[in-house]
C-alpha cells in the first residue's frame, strides 16, 4: 500500500480488513502472506569476469596458437609448454588479485540485514504475542515503544503516550529525531520526511509508545527499496579502464593488420627449401606473425596497473583513506564533483550546545549575557566564553549557569556513556537531551576551586556523566510531565531537603509565555519578567534561531508547595525563566579548508542532506561553500523544487548547484546519474544506510569510517578518520597515481613499438628471425614489468592540486606524445635489428657475411658457401638483439622519470626504486645468459665484452633522442607540433559514457 500516508486510519484498516482491537486472524495471515509476501554473485562468475578483457583474450588466443604450432613442429615437453604457460601464469595471478578485491564488494546486501528488527510485538486473534519480524504480513497490528527497532513500514493508528519520536537518520540523514502523528499527510510528491504518520522499517523509536498497522514488508519497505536499488546498480568502468579497453580494441585491429601484412609479404618465401615445403613455410611465417602479436601486446600491463594501484592504496591508507576497490584510486584523480552527505560527514552528527543566553543584571537596564560553548561531540570536553571572549574558569559560580546545569541534568531522560571499544562517548535517547547532559558536564559543579582539574582526574567512564549523577543524587525525582506537541515542553518535580522544585524545558515561545519572573546571573536574585526584558530575550531567541539557525530550548524553574507529590498541566505557569540555549549539529573543524582546497583544484562540492533548507544553508555558510554570496538563488534547491524544474532548467541547475535538501535515497541516486549524464566524474560521500545506493552508483563512493556497515560495503573507499579533508589528500594522491600510470603505459607502449618494428623490419628485409617468441615474452614480462612498476614511485608534483581535473575523454597518449614514442619505438626496433645484423657482418666471433648473403639465408642449403648453413641457427645474434632490446629499454625507463623534464633536472636517483629495478632486471638478464639450463630454455648464449660494448653503443642514443624531443615539447615548436598532432590521438574517439 504505497499511499497509506495519504489515507485515514479507518481507510487503511478497512483496506486490510483488520480490526485494530483484535488484529488479523490466522486465515487472514495466510491469505495476506500469499497476496503481499513476507517480510550474491557465484564465485565462478567472479573468476570469469577477470578475463573479460580484450587484451587478455588476445593473449589467451596467442598462448593456444603458440602451443599448437609447437606441437605441429614436433616440439614436446617444456619447450612446447613454456611460452603459453608463462602467459597463463601471469594472467592467473592478475585474476586472483581481482577476485580477492571483488568478493568483499557483495557484502553490502548481507549487511543490510543488520538494520532489520528480529522480533515484533504483534496482535493476532485478539491477543498480543512476540513473533519473528520475518513473519509479519501487511495488515498486522504491531505495538512499538522506546528502544524498539521498527520491524516493517507501518501506518500509525493509535498513540499510547503523549508523543512518539523516531530516529530515522539511517534513512533520511536528519540529525534529530522526528515526531510522529496520526493525521493524514496531504503533500504532493511526499518524501520520507513528509510522511509523519509512517514508521519506517529499520528506524528506532526514541520516545513514546504507539500502535501501527503494517503496510509494507520485504522489498516494499523503504529499506527494501534501498536493497533493490543496490541490486540494480551496475558498476561503472573507471576512466582509465575505459581508456585501456579502447587501447585494447585499437591494438587488436593494428596487430591483426600487421600480422596479416607480414604473412602476405612473405608468401613468396613459403616454398623456400629451408622450410621443407609450402605448408611448412606457411606455418613458419604464421609463427612469426604470432611472435609479432606477442611483441605488440603489453602482457605485463594488467599486472603493472594492478601493482601500481595497490602501491597507491598503501600510501592512501597512511592518509586514513582505506581503498576497497583498486580502480577507484585512479578515478579520484579526475573527480569533478563531490556530492557530500551533510550529517556525519560535514558535521559531527552530534547535537551540541553552542550558545547560551541569560539575564545578567537589571541594575543598568535589562542586559542579556551571551556565552559561547566549545566542543562538538558527546565528550564532556569544552569550555565557556563570555561575550568579550574571556574563558570562564568556574562556570558553575554564575547563578544562571548553575541552574541551567541543574535543569539540564534533571529534566532529562537521556543517557551518555563511554564505549571503551570504540573509544568514544555514545548517546541513548534524544540528541537534544544528550546535548543538555553534555552541557551540564561542561558547566561543572559549584563550591570547589579545583573543580576543572578534579574532574580531569576521573576515568572516562566516570567522567561521562559525573556532574549529572551529582545533581541526580542531590535531587530526588518525584513526578514527570512528558513532552507533548500541544504544550511543547516537559517538566519534572524534584525534592531536595524537603524543598520541592519543578524544572521545565521546552520551546522558547511556550516557556516564555508561562514565565512571570526571571533569574539574574550576577547575584541570583529573581526579578519580574517585564516587557522590556521579555523583548530582549525574544530578540536573542530570534537571532539564535534565524541568523544562526540554532535549535533553541528555554529552561525554567518554579518553587512548589512543600510535600507536593504530583504534577499537573496547571502547575506549568508562573515560572521563573533561567536561560536560553542554542544547539546545532556542528561542522567539523577541518571541513572549511578542505572545501577551499577542492575549489582550488577545480572540484565542485554539492552538499546533499535530508535536513531542511534553512539549516543546511546556514551550515554551507559556516564551511565556506557560500562564501561571498548573499543570494542563494540557483545554488540551493530542495528535492521537490528541483523535480518541478523543466528539463532545460534542470541541466543549468546541475551545473551551478551547491546545496540539495530534503532528499531521500532515490533523489541521491538520481543526482549522481544526472551529473554523470553531463560527463561529470562523481564522488559521493556518506555514512548511512540511505546513502548506499548512491555510493554504489557513483564513480567513486566514499564512506565514513564511523558509518554503517552497509555504506562501507557499497563504497569504493572508506575514510578511517571521518575527515572530509582526507578526501582532498586522497584526490591529490589519485592524481599523482594517474600521472605515474600514464608514464609507465607510455614506457610500455614505446617498448612494444620497438619490438614490433624489430620483427616487422626483419621480415621485410628477409633476414632470419631476430627474436624467438619466448625471448619476446621474457622481455615483456620481466624487463618491461619491473621498471614499469617502479615508475609508479615517481614523486608527486608540487602543483598537482592546482590543476583542473583532467577530462574523462582525455587520451592516455595524445598525438604529439604518440609521435614522440613512435620515434623512440622505431629507434628501439632499428637498434635491435642493427645488433643482429652487426654480429653477422662485423663481429669477430661471427661469420662476417655480406649483406646479400644474410638476406639469402633461406637458400643456403641449395648453393655452395664458404660457411656452414648452421650459422643461421647460432644463438649469438639473437642474444645480441635481445640484450640490445633489454638495455635500450632500461635507458628508456630513465626517460620516463618525467614527461617533459630533462634528466639533468630530475636525475635518475630521484626514484631509487627505478634504479633498483633496473639493476635487478639486468641481473636477471645476465642470469639467463650465463646459467646454462636457463640459456638453453631462452635460446641465448653468453656475450663477450666486445659484444657488450656494441650493445651499449646501440642503446645509449635513446637518451639523447628523448632529451631532444623533451626540449621540443618544452618550447614553442613543441607546442605548435602538439597542436598539429592533437587530433591524432592514440586511442580512438568515442562517447564518454554509453548509457
Amino acid at each position: 500500500m504505497e499511499d497509506a500516508y495519504a489515507r485515514s486510519v479507518s481507510d487503511v484498516l478497512e483496506f486490510f480488513a483488520v480490526d485494530a482491537t483484535k488484529g488479523l486472524k490466522d486465515s487472514q495471515v495466510a491469505e495476506h502472506g500469499r497476496l503481499y509476501g513476507k517480510n550474491g554473485t557465484p564465485f565462478w562468475r567472479l573468476v570469469l569476469k577477470q578475463f573479460d578483457d580484450l587484451l587478455v583474450k588476445i593473449l589467451i588466443a596467442a598462448a593456444i596458437v603458440s602451443f599448437f604450432l609447437a606441437l605441429a613442429n614436433g616440439e614436446t615437453g617444456l619447450t612446447a609448454f613454456l611460452e603459453p604457460s608463462v602467459i597463463l601464469m601471469i594472467l592467473a595471478a592478475n585474476a586472483a588479485v581481482g577476485v580477492i578485491t571483488e568478493t568483499n564488494a557483495e557484502k553490502a546486501l548481507e549487511e543490510l540485514r543488520a538494520y532489520q528488527a528480529d522480533v515484533a510485538t504483534v496482535m493476532r486473534n485478539g491477543c498480543f504475542s512476540i513473533l519473528p519480524a520475518a513473519d509479519l504480513v501487511p495488515g498486522d497490528i504491531v505495538e512499538v515503544s522506546v528502544g524498539c527497532k521498527v520491524p516493517a513500514d507501518m501506518r500509525m493508528i493509535e498513540m499510547l503516550s503523549d508523543q512518539l519520536r523516531v530516529d530515522q537518520a539511517i534513512l533520511t540523514g536528519e540529525s534529530s529525531s522526528v515526531g510522529k502523528e496520526l493525521e493524514t499527510t496531504n503533500v504532493t510528491n511526499a518524501v520520507y520526511q513528509d510522511k509523519t504518520n509512517i514508521l519506517f522499517s529499520g528506524t528506532v523509536v526514541v520516545a513514546g509508545r504507539a500502535r501501527a498497522v503494517v503496510v509494507g514488508v520485504g522489498s516494499n519497505t523503504a529499506m527494501g527499496s534501498i536493497r533493490d536499488s543496490m541490486l540494480k546498480t551496475e558498476d561503472e568502468a573507471t576512466p582509465l579502464k575505459k581508456k585501456l579497453d579502447e587501447f585494447g580494441t585499437f591494438l587488436a585491429k593494428v596487430i591483426a593488420g600487421i600480422c596479416v601484412l607480414v604473412w602476405i609479404v612473405n608468401i613468396g618465401h613459403f616454398r623456400d627449401p629451408a622450410h621443407g615445403g609450402f605448408l611448412q613455410g606457411a606455418i613458419h611465417y604464421f609463427k612469426i606473425a604470432v611472435a609479432l602479436a606477442v611483441a605488440a601486446i603489453p602482457e605485463g600491463l594488467p599486472a603493472v596497473v594492478t601493482t601500481c594501484l595497490a602501491l597507491g592504496t598503501k600510501r592512501m591508507a597512511r592518509l586514513n583513506a582505506i581503498v576497497r576497490s583498486l580502480p577507484s584510486v585512479e578515478t579520484l584523480g579526475c573527480t569533478t564533483v563531490i556530492c557530500s552527505d551533510k550529517t556525519g560527514t560535514l558535521t559531527t552528527n552530534m547535537m551540541s550546545v553552542s550558545k547560551i543566553c541569560v539575564l545578567h543584571s537589571i541594575n543598568h537596564g535589562p542586559v542579556a549575557a551571551e556565552y559561547s560553548v566549545t566542543g562538538t561531540t558527546y565528550a564532556p570536553e569544552g569550555v565557556l566564553f563570555d561575550n568579550t571572549g574571556t574563558q570562564l574558569e568556574i562556570p558553575a559560580q554564575f547563578h544562571c549557569l548553575l541552574h541551567i546545569a541543574m535543569c539540564s541534568a534533571l529534566c532529562n531522560e537521556s543517557v551518555v556513556q563511554y564505549n571503551p571499544e570504540k573509544k568514544s562517548y555514545e548517546k541513548i535517547g534524544e540528541s537534544t537531551e544528550v546535548a543538555l547532559r553534555v552541557l551540564a558536564e561542561k558547566i561543572g559543579l559549584p563550591g570547589f576551586d579545583t573543580m576543572p582539574s578534579a574532574l580531569d582526574m576521573l576515568t572516562k567512564h566516570e567522567r561521562a556523566s559525573y556532574c549529572n549523577h551529582y545533581w541526580e543524587d542531590q535531587f530526588k525525582k518525584v513526578s514527570l510531565l512528558e513532552f507533548s506537541r500541544d504544550r511543547k515542553m516537559m517538566s519534572v518535580l524534584c525534592n531536595r531537603k524537603h524543598i520541592e522544585i519543578m524544572f521545565s524545558k521546552g520551546a522558547p515561545e511556550s516557556i516564555l509565555s508561562r514565565c512571570t519572573s526571571i533569574l539574574c546571573n550576577d547575584n541570583g536574585s529573581t526579578v519580574p519578567l517585564t516587557s522590556n526584558i521579555r523583548a530582549e530575550i525574544e530578540s536573542k531567541f530570534h537571532s539564535f534561531a534565524g541568523k544562526e539557525t540554532l535549535r533553541c530550548l528555554a529552561l525554567a524553574l518554579k518553587r512548589m508547595p512543600p510535600g507536593q507529590q504530583a504534577l499537573s498541566f496547571d502547575d506549568e505557569k508562573d515560572l521563573t525563566f533561567i536561560g536560553l540555549v542554542g544547539m546545532l549539529d556542528p561542522p567539523r573543524e577541518e571541513v572549511r579548508n578542505a572545501i577551499l582546497s577542492c575549489m582550488t583544484a577545480g572540484i565542485r562540492v554539492i552538499v546533499v542532506t535530508g535536513d531542511n533548507k534553512t539549516t543546511a544553508e546556514s551550515l554551507c555558510r559556516r564551511i565556506g561553500a557560500f562564501d561571498h554570496l548573499d543570494d542563494f538563488t540557483g545554488l540551493s534547491y530542495t528535492a521537490s523544487e528541483f523535480e518541478k524544474l523543466p528539463a532545460s532548467l534542470k541541466t543549468m541547475a546541475l551545473q551551478r548547484m551547491i546545496l540539495f535538501t530534503r532528499v531521500e535515497p532515490s533523489h541521491k541516486r538520481m543526482l549522481v546519474e544526472a551529473l554523470q549524464h553531463q560527463n561529470e566524474v562523481v564522488a559521493m560521500t556518506g555514512d548511512g544506510v540511505n546513502d548506499a545506493p548512491a555510493l554504489k552508483k557513483a564513480d567513486i563512493g566514499i564512506a565514513m569510517g564511523s558509518g554503517t556497515a552497509v555504506a562501507k560495503s557499497a563504497s569504493d573507499m572508506v575514510l578511517a578518520d571521518d575527515n572530509f579533508a582526507t578526501i582532498v589528500a586522497a584526490v591529490a594522491e589519485g592524481r599523482a597515481i594517474y600521472n605515474n600510470t600514464k608514464q609507465f603505459i607510455r614506457y610500455m607502449i614505446s617498448s612494444n613499438i620497438g619490438e614490433v618494428v624489430c620483427i616487422f623490419v626483419a621480415a621485410l628485409l628477409g633476414i632470419p628471425d631476430t627474436l624467438v617468441p619466448v625471448q619476446l615474452l621474457w622481455v615483456n614480462l620481466v624487463t618491461d614489468g619491473l621498471p614499469a612498476t617502479a615508475i609508479g614511485f615517481n614523486k608527486q608534483d608540487s602543483d598537482v592540486m592546482k590543476a583542473k581535473p583532467r577530462k574523462v575523454n582525455e587520451a592516455v597518449v595524445t598525438g604529439w606524445l604518440f609521435f614522440r614514442y613512435l620515434v623512440i619505438g622505431v629507434y628501439v626496433g632499428l637498434a635491435t635489428v642493427a645488433g643482429f645484423v652487426w654480429w653477422f657482418l662485423y663481429s669477430d666471433n661471427g661469420p662476417k657475411l655480406s649483406y646479400t648473403e644474410l638476406m639469402n639465408f633461406d637458400s643456403c642449403s641449395t648453393r655452395e658457401t664458404n660457411y656452414p648453413c648452421t650459422v643461421f641457427s647460432d644463438r649469438h645474434p639473437s642474444t645480441v638483439s635481445m640484450t640490445v632490446l633489454v638495455v635500450v629499454e632500461m635507458f628508456n625507463a630513465l626517460n620516463n622519470l618525467s614527461e617533459n623534464q630533462s634528466l639533468l633536472v630530475i636525475p635518475p636517483w630521484s626514484n631509487l626504486w627505478l634504479l633498483g629495478s633496473i639493476v635487478l632486471t639486468m641481473l636477471l638478464h645476465i642470469l639467463i645468459l650465463y646459467v646454462e639450463p636457463l640459456s638453453i630454455l631462452f635460446s641465448v648464449s653468453p656475450l663477450s665484452w666486445t659484444e657488450w660494448t656494441v650493445v651499449l653503443y646501440l642503446s645509449f642514443p635513446v637518451i639523447i633522442i628523448d632529451e631532444i624531443l623533451k626540449f621540443v615539447s618544452r618550447n614553442y615548436n613543441g607546442i605548435r607540433f602538439n597542436f598539429r598532432f592533437r587530433r591524432m590521438d592514440l586511442l580512438p574517439k568515442r562517447e564518454v559514457r554509453d548509457k
